[in-house]
């Protein structure tokens, strides 16, 4: 088990190292994910509230959310991502960052935290185990009433932008990595991205003492129109994200985001 987790360790750290996660949400297209994702989670908000970030990455939502004037808990694995997060803390801050994984909390005890995020360990949890780990640790440390925020990268998008669009569908067939029939999508580390549908969420989060409250489309339509959505002016842009708001929960439509974040409230036992 130690040589597979130390084998993924070394394709994300390889990859982290070279991809510029900074800049992810900054071009227009990016900003639709992260303003949605932040405007379900400061919605939510109330004044005095602890948040927990598991997999923080280089701090984007961390350090929004530490301005804004709340406490917040930053866990990170990958060096590099951790090195950037800690750099670009502000005097002021209410941050502390450390490294460590979604699925060992124990630095943490019970019920701390009001607002948990996981808005990138799902990407990167391979077996089931880790994926059920890293879930039921969110909830150890979330308070009874306190909400888990949880993103994952959808398969069928991935499917059609990576498979279709730049004709991979049949080496991706060839190696296995999707089921010939049902297109159920596989990855291992090499692969980096974990890609789930919105039934294989259900089933994991079904023996937790959670219920879910939202699941949404974080950019729907965006990313196969990342020309256009760059293109736009400040007016039409604004217009495309009051549209996007209007159909980021559509059951009939969520199945065709790249990224899909999950809203759950711990139960009060």
């Amino acid at each position: 088990m130690k040589g597979k987790q130390d084998a993924a360790f070394d394709c994300l750290n390889q990859y982290y190292q070279n991809y510029d996660e900074e800049g992810r949400l900054l071009s227009p297209h990016g900003q639709v994910e992260y303003q949605t994702t932040m405007r379900y989670i400061t919605e939510s908000l109330q004044p005095g509230m602890r948040i927990l970030e598991v997999g923080a990455g280089t701090g984007r939502y961390s350090h929004a959310l530490a301005r804004l004037g709340y406490e917040v808990e930053a866990i990170e694995y990958i060096p590099h991502n951790l090195e950037l997060l800690l750099q670009n803390t502000q005097p002021g801050e209410k941050l502390s960052a450390h490294q460590g994984t979604a699925t060992d909390l124990s630095r943490y005890p019970e019920n701390a935290f009001d607002r948990t995020l996981l808005l990138g360990p799902m990407y990167h949890l391979f077996t089931e185990e880790e994926k059920q780990s890293a879930l039921k640790e969110a909830v150890r440390v979330t308070r009874p009433g306190g909400l888990l925020f949880v993103s994952y990268c959808q398969s069928d998008a991935s499917i059609l932008c990576f498979g279709f669009q730049k004709g991979l569908v049949k080496k991706l067939l060839e190696d296995k990595l999707l089921d010939p029939e049902t297109f159920t999508a596989r990855s291992t580390p090499k692969e980096l991205f974990v890609l789930h549908r919105k039934a294989d969420v259900e089933r994991m989060t079904a023996p937790l003492a959670v219920t879910r409250l939202h699941y949404v489309g974080t950019d729907m339509a965006t990313q196969y129109m990342r020309e256009t959505v760059d293109a736009m002016d400040e007016e039409t842009f604004s217009l495309y994200l009051r549209y996007h708001f209007s159909i980021c929960e559509r059951p009939d439509l969520i199945g065709a985001s790249h990224h899909a974040l999950d809203i759950l409230k711990k139960n009060i036992q």
